[in-house]
């Protein structure tokens, strides 16, 4: 399965030590120039942990003749994926932006957000438990609506 992520879900396994269960779930994961670029800024949240884990992960796309509409609104990075995703005809894209979101399912992408990873891997057995690690998530930089970790720890069984 390939998969393309944005930044948002990447920072987001990364804050909660999560990152090698996007390789444990989904084989090859591989993001375009602009989401590394982004995310591995010098100073930013997780930069140092997301440029070892991106290295050998990183493709070019080419949104020129992008197909993907609408357009406003969506960032370098998010335009980028979503081109990469049809590109290489790739399985999933990972983004926590809803606007992202809704125009990718507009556009017939398969999307799943950060949370939706860590209810994939408890359910396949790789988490014990994911209330601690939304906590960390919501106790750092990473927004997650309180609506969003309540259907999430529901889903899960923890609530």
């Amino acid at each position: 399965m390939i998969v393309i992520a944005d930044s948002s879900p990447l920072v987001a396994l990364s804050v909660c030590g999560c990152l090698s269960l996007l390789d444990r779930l989904f084989g090859q994961v591989r993001v375009p120039d602009a989401v590394f670029q982004e995310v591995c800024v010098a100073g930013k949240p997780e930069a140092s942990n997301l440029s070892l884990y991106l290295q050998d992960k990183v493709l070019m796309a080419s949104t020129a003749n992008f197909p993907i509409h609408p357009l406003k609104g969506l960032g370098l990075g998010e335009r980028e994926a979503m081109a990469l995703y049809l590109e290489i005809s790739a399985d999933l894209l990972l983004v926590d932006d809803q606007r992202a979101k809704k125009v990718a399912y507009a556009n017939g992408l398969e999307v799943m957000g950060s949370v939706g990873v860590l209810l994939l891997a408890k359910q396949r057995g790789m988490l014990p438990a994911i209330k601690p690690l939304l906590m960390t998530l919501s106790a750092s930089d990473v927004h997650l609506g309180e609506n969003i970790i309540v259907k999430a720890l529901q889903q899960a069984g923890e609530l």
